[in-house]
């Protein structure tokens, strides 16, 4: 089976679907990321089974999830609802996208590749939290296991962190795009399209593995329980115990943070240089319709650290836990909801292929 890219300045190739590198760098990274799981899984099980020697501190073999119980029991119903429908929801607008793209062959271009790697990651960052929260709003006893939740922070990071390289990825190829129009075929082959994924799930996995590796190798104190509705690693971090605690969060936190602002600071140049090109454009159509292919990612951009700065930058000690966990939703559930949203809405040649793509699957095999 061939696949055809069509991309700007009128340039055209095909690839073998078997031998494309794009799913070769998809099989090497899966392995990769099937080995980080063994590994850290089997690191995990070492460390919850021992003590330290000369401490006297109580192996953790599960947590308490209290992130919901500060909620009236007759919220819980409606918040489960709500949850759920903005869950599937989620769901079925990535996978409508990841559709419109595979079959619309108009689609077939880098920046659309692109946004079918975001939509994947962001349906399995979905999937790594939502469903044990549903679970856990309708449980007595919310808990996790000591591997389950080392499990949970793994991934949540490792797609978490890949969700912000590939939305720099995107925003650097809407600055080739723009700004260097006569290089892009060369600057966005397929060859480099595909490393730019792979780098961005291996960046996201090699962050996921390393707070994982850190946090797990802590010791927790007598207290097990989490004041969220998530293993969060903040969380994480005030349970822990020993000498090193204090530099160790110290390190979590220039782990967790640079990279997201290294991610900001690249975008924010990226759309820097956008802008001063879309502003030597003479006509006012033609800056419109420029900048209109970049309206829908800067918005998701917005949006995904608008959202993280409101949680993260939030001064402590002003909000019960009650309104922080509300806030922790908007993060995880409403901004994952949105995004496909935002897509499909805010770019016309998609909100097409959605259509004809629904079209086509659903309302024909029903006549």
């Amino acid at each position: 089976m061939f696949l055809e890219l069509n991309l700007p300045v009128g340039f055209t190739f095909k690839f073998l679907a078997r031998e494309t590198p794009l799913l070769s760098n998809s099989r090497h990274l899966t392995e990769a990321l099937a080995q980080s799981y063994v590994f850290i899984r089997v690191f995990l099980i070492s460390s919850a089974s021992k003590a330290m020697p000369g401490q006297n501190y109580s192996t953790v073999s599960e947590f308490i999830l209290f992130g919901f119980s500060a909620f009236p029991h007759q919220m819980l119903p409606a918040l489960f609802l709500l949850y759920l429908l903005m869950y599937l929801f989620t769901l079925l607008g990535n996978l409508f996208i990841m559709a419109a793209i595979w079959t619309e062959h108009r689609l077939h271009t880098p920046m659309y590749l692109f946004l079918c790697a975001l939509s994947v990651s962001e349906i399995l960052f979905t999937v790594v939290i939502t469903p044990r929260m549903l679970s856990d709003l309708l449980s007595t006893r919310p808990s996790i296991t000591f591997v389950a939740c080392a499990n949970q922070l793994f991934f949540s990071f490792t797609f978490g962190y890949t969700h912000s390289f590939l939305l720099v990825v995107m925003g650097y190829d809407r600055y080739v795009a723009i700004c260097r129009p006569l290089h892009y075929h060369v600057l966005m082959s397929l060859q480099a399209c595909a490393r730019l994924v792979a780098w961005s799930w291996a960046g996201g996995s090699l962050i996921g593995m390393t707070l994982t590796i850190i946090i797990f190798h802590l010791n927790f104190c007598e207290s097990n329980v989490i004041h969220h509705f998530l293993c969060h690693v903040f969380s994480l971090l005030k349970l822990a115990c020993g000498e090193r605690t204090a530099s160790i969060t110290i390190a979590v936190i220039l782990v967790c943070v640079t990279p997201l602002i290294g991610c900001l600071v690249f975008i924010v140049l990226s759309y820097v240089f956008i802008v001063a090109a879309i502003l030597r454009i003479p006509s006012t159509e033609g800056r419109h319709k420029t900048f209109s292919t970049c309206a829908s990612h800067l918005t998701v951009v917005i949006v995904h650290y608008g959202f993280a700065s409101i949680i993260y930058l939030k001064s402590r000690g002003l909000y019960s836990l009650y309104t922080d966990t509300l806030m922790s939703t908007t993060y995880t559930v409403f901004t994952p909801f949105l995004s496909p949203i935002i897509f499909s809405l805010r770019n016309k040649e998609l909100k097409n292929a959605i259509s004809k793509s629904f079209h086509r699957n659903f309302c024909q095999q029903s006549i």
